[in-house]
């Protein structure tokens, strides 16, 4: 089923909505306040739902209106770009990406690719969203960006996803724990130190404890924490060991902290490109996730930090 919308709706639902004010928007936009309402009202009914809340003194998104907004500032932004794509009459490649990411491949693996990329089309602009796993799955699904980097393990049959690299859990400690002695570390051996973990709200520890689980295997936590950076941050603190994904971990040799692969079983996470099955990418996008694929997918993983 198509919407019948046109761009116009969609810049005067923004205008109203960054102004709070019929008012102010139909002056913004150079129309009457009855024409305003009338797009309004037209992009209502195609949507088939409410967008705004109206008062006399106020005016604010719905629910539905909410969730409508950052899709329709996407796909403004992209037109506008495309526009200015045709004036240049291509000579510089213009355009804007969006995309969401887990917050450990934009850290230690995005800037790499985006320094590359901008070479060689240095007016594509990036909109990078770091988000976790879940959150960014969302915000695929909903149309706010046009793909994402994340974990593999969503089950929606409308997103499509395309594995990029293995990422394994290994073990992060001080180089003064009596574990640093050891080559590889077996799981029995995390029993009797402190063990700092990520929440349950994570798609790592999701991840961690269902391989866990298939192999009888649990782990005790003694702190839980929300952010993969402050599990390292109690470690280097000596506070305690902690299990993360080797990209969560420093990728050069770290003047405290050192990690070592724990095994029987090996768990990994693969980390992949999402995006929608329906949408189709803008061309800046498609270059962008050449290069991704191009950077990632080599016949050797990195080497493991010391």
């Amino acid at each position: 089923m198509s919407i019948n919308c046109e761009i116009l709706d969609l810049r005067a639902f923004q205008a109203v909505v960054e102004l709070e004010s019929f008012h102010r928007a139909a002056e913004a936009l150079h129309i009457s306040q009855p024409a305003l309402t009338r797009r309004i009202q037209k992009l209502e009914q195609s949507i088939g739902a409410p967008l705004l809340d109206r008062t006399t003194r106020h005016v604010a998104p719905t629910a539905t209106g909410q969730e409508m907004i950052p899709l329709v500032r996407r796909m403004l932004e992209e037109f506008d770009g495309s526009l200015f794509a045709i004036k240049d009459s291509g000579s510089q490649r213009r355009g804007l990406i969006t995309m969401a990411c887990v917050p450990t491949a934009a850290f230690y693996f995005l800037p790499t690719v985006i320094r590359t990329f901008g070479r060689d089309y240095p007016h594509i602009r990036l909109r990078i969203r770091d988000l976790t796993a879940n959150e960014g799955l969302q915000a695929v699904a909903r149309g706010e960006v046009e793909f994402g980097i994340n974990l593999m393990g969503n089950s929606d049959p409308d997103l499509a996803f395309e594995p990029l690299i293995d990422d394994p859990f290994v073990l992060a400690m001080r180089k003064d724990h009596p574990l640093a002695a050891f080559n590889e570390i077996q799981w029995d051996q995390l029993e009797g130190h402190p063990l700092v973990m990520v929440d349950r709200s994570s798609g790592n520890r999701t991840l961690l404890d269902a391989a866990l689980a298939r192999a009888n295997l649990k782990l005790s936590w003694f702190y839980e924490v929300t952010h993969l950076n402050t599990s390292l941050g109690l470690v280097e603190a000596g506070l305690g060991i902690s299990v993360l994904p080797r990209l969560a971990t420093p990728q050069e040799d770290h003047p405290f902290l050192v990690t070592r692969p724990i095994v029987n079983p090996v768990v990994t996470r693969t980390i992949g490109i999402v995006r929608r099955r329906s949408a189709t990418l803008s061309p800046a996008a498609d270059r962008f996730i050449d290069m991704l694929l191009t950077t990632w997918k080599q016949p050797e993983q990195p080497p493991m930090p010391n």
